[in-house]
């Protein structure tokens, strides 16, 4: 549950303007330029929801694997 919650926070930064995350992605999917601050930028507020989603993806495959007595 922690790791959902700080996911949120950083994932939803700034909350009164566009989210860090999502200007860096329209960034990078546009080709736009980009200074090292951003690829900072994107690292830090991308890094806890790749993890969350790796971890969801390998609960998954654990929960669908046959166990073995």
């Amino acid at each position: 549950m922690p790791l959902i919650a700080a996911t949120a926070v950083l994932a939803l930064s700034p909350p009164l303007a566009e989210p860090h995350l999502w200007q860096k992605l329209r960034m990078l999917a546009a080709g736009q330029e980009w200074r090292p601050l951003d690829l900072f930028d994107l690292a830090l507020h991308g890094i806890l929801p790749v993890i969350l989603l790796l971890k969801l993806l390998r609960r998954r495959a654990l929960a669908r694997a046959p166990r073995l007595h």
